[in-house]
Formats: structure tokens, C-alpha cells, sequence
């Protein structure tokens, strides 16, 4: 009895995404097979059709600040948590589901800087090294891909994009200075993430090269 506790609150951390330690799942590894009809890729697909709605709505209003595009907004944003629950619950990861999801946070953020920058919601300083983030880490994305590296969220990853998302979502709504410290927050956060990918990324394919290299000097 002493040991069902601690097993039941760490299930429910497990579940609610609280603790993301351990190795990410199987399926969702280089080399699996994508399985695109899952529960949680359909989530993904809805934030994708979502997302020109989205915009849609935004450069249809005077100035940005349609609640209904806001509405739209916090949806597609907060679709990505939903996801992942009903994939921690159900046990259907996918490979795609890996792939798509960090796109679509990328595409959820460029959409909200797109109209943030249109209408001067938030300060376009801001905005422009916000936008250098996101590209500099798709960009780091395709380059693990490209060498057969998985480049995993780290814990400053998985933190940046809240403060980063409320940032976005509260400019869509109110003019609050709250806004830009958020977003502040969310690209010193993104900015040292995005250093750790490079970092992993690059022992990672150096680790690879040398073992490469060990084998294929222990077969001559």
C-alpha cells in the first residue's frame, strides 16, 4: 500500500506532461513508420486548418484584436497539449506526430508575429528577434534531421513557448505592457534552448562520426 501512492502521482505527472524524464517513445524514433491516423495527429491536423482561419480573421478586423481570431489563436496554441495528453493516455505515438508538432508550434508563432507585426501590437523589435529564433530553430531542426539526428526539447524549450504563446495571445486581445515582458521572457528562454540544440546536435553527430570511424578501423 506504502508504494501505490507515489506510483499513482507519478502516473498522473506522466500523463499530464509535468515530468518528461525518460526516453521519448519508441515509435516516435528516426526510422519508425509514420502512422498518420492516430488521435493525436488528427488534433494536429485540426491546428493546422486552424491556423488560416486564424489569419483570416485577424487581417479581416480593424486592428488585430478580434476576439473571435484570438479565440482561434489560444485553440491552435493550446491543441499542442492536447495532443500530447491524449497521446500519453491512448499510447498512440507516431513518428509523424514527432515530426509535425514542432512544425506546427513554429507555424502557430509565425502566424501570431505575422499579425502582431501588421497591426504594431507588440514592439517589432521584438517581434524580428523573435522570428530569428523560431527560423533559427527550424533551421537547426533540419539540419539534426539531415545527419540523422534527433535534436530532443530540452527543459528551456518546452518553458519558452508558454510565455511566448500568452505573449502572443494577450497582444491578440488587450494592449498590456504584460505582453512584451512575456515575450521578453520567452525569447531569453528560446534564445538559450536553441544554443543547447546546437550543442547536443553537434555531440551527438561528432559521438556518431567517431564510433563510424572506430568500426571501421577495427574491420582493417
Amino acid at each position: 500500500m506504502g508504494d501505490a501512492a507515489p506510483f499513482g502521482k507519478g502516473r498522473v505527472r506522466k500523463l499530464f506532461g509535468l515530468d518528461r524524464s525518460g526516453a521519448e517513445p519508441a515509435p516516435t524514433r528516426a526510422g519508425q513508420p509514420l502512422r498518420p491516423f492516430t488521435l493525436p495527429n488528427l488534433i494536429g491536423y485540426l491546428r493546422l486548418i486552424g491556423i488560416p482561419i486564424f489569419l483570416v480573421l485577424a487581417f479581416n478586423s480593424g486592428d488585430g484584436r478580434e476576439p473571435l481570431a484570438a479565440l482561434f489563436f489560444f485553440l491552435i496554441a493550446g491543441g499542442d497539449y492536447v495532443d500530447g495528453f491524449l497521446a500519453r493516455v491512448t499510447g498512440q505515438y507516431s513518428r509523424l506526430g514527432a515530426l509535425m508538432d514542432p512544425v506546427i508550434d513554429r507555424l502557430t508563432i509565425l502566424s501570431g508575429i505575422v499579425v502582431c507585426w501588421h497591426f504594431e501590437l507588440l514592439p517589432r523589435w521584438l517581434l524580428a528577434l523573435l522570428l530569428i529564433r523560431e527560423l533559427a530553430t527550424l533551421l537547426l531542426a533540419r539540419w539534426g534531421l539531415s545527419h540523422g539526428v534527433d535534436i530532443e526539447v530540452n527543459w528551456f524549450g518546452r518553458v519558452a513557448v508558454f510565455p511566448v504563446m500568452i505573449s502572443l495571445l494577450l497582444a491578440l486581445l488587450v494592449d498590456t505592457w504584460i505582453a512584451t515582458a512575456l515575450l521578453i521572457l520567452g525569447i531569453a528562454l528560446g534564445v538559450i534552448a536553441t544554443y543547447l540544440y546546437a550543442r547536443v546536435g553537434r555531440d551527438q553527430i561528432q559521438a556518431g562520426q567517431t564510433s563510424a570511424a572506430a568500426e571501421e578501423s577495427a574491420q582493417q
